[in-house]
């Protein structure tokens, strides 16, 4: 019959029994950011972050169990439901189930992360290449995006006319497949700096 867990001190006992049943190495700590029920954090033999959490008091016979990743916003954490049978079914059910989920998932971050620094790679290199052609130009990332803005203001100093500032801003798109440019000034100062992004090499 699986154990009815109500209190944190039970709670915290039995998340001890589980971590002892994985392997000689695991420890148990709080894990103060889960605000539904109870909760404890096992670190296991291999660093992995099994969060045990009781998300029903109602239903205190049953866990939900997490293997944490390193970034959660990229990728999910895998978990699993599992019943209060024992510390060693949990343990069990914890090696069988979750583990090849967390490898799984582990992999994909991985893919995730070469992604994304291949493609970062790829528009810093097209965005260096278009601020090379803007001499004081002026580089932010932003979400998957690199904006360029170059400002300039015509004429001798002292020039007490009206002023108007040259100015282009170009955006990069993720891969630097795309450049978006937009551009407002006078011709003479504008055209070749628009001429000399039509000959940004590609690479």
């Amino acid at each position: 019959m699986a154990e009815e867990l109500k209190t944190q001190q039970q709670f915290d006992a039995f998340a001890e029994e589980v971590a002892t049943a994985l392997g000689t190495h695991c420890r148990t700590a709080p894990l103060p950011g889960y605000a539904r029920g109870l909760a404890r954090l096992i670190v296991d033999d291999e660093d992995r972050a099994l969060r045990l959490c009781q998300p029903d008091a109602h239903r205190p016979q049953q866990l939900r169990v997490f293997a944490g990743l390193p970034d959660e916003e990229q990728v999910s954490a895998p978990s699993i439901q599992v019943s209060t049978i024992s510390a060693a079914h949990v343990a069990r059910e914890i090696k069988r189930r979750l583990y090849p989920l967390h490898a799984q998932a582990m992999e994909q971050a991985a893919h995730l992360t070469a992604y994304q620094q291949t493609e970062a790679h790829a528009r810093r290199a097209v965005a260096e290449a278009v601020a090379a052609a803007l001499p004081g130009a002026r580089l932010e990332e932003e979400h998957r995006r690199t904006r360029i803005t170059w400002q300039h203001t015509p004429g001798p100093a002292g020039q007490h006319s009206p002023v108007q500032v040259d100015s282009l801003s170009a955006v990069v798109g993720p891969s630097g497949e795309w450049v978006q440019v937009d551009a407002c000034g006078h011709p003479d100062s504008m055209l070749p700096m628009l001429t000399a992004l039509t000959q940004v090499p590609r690479e």
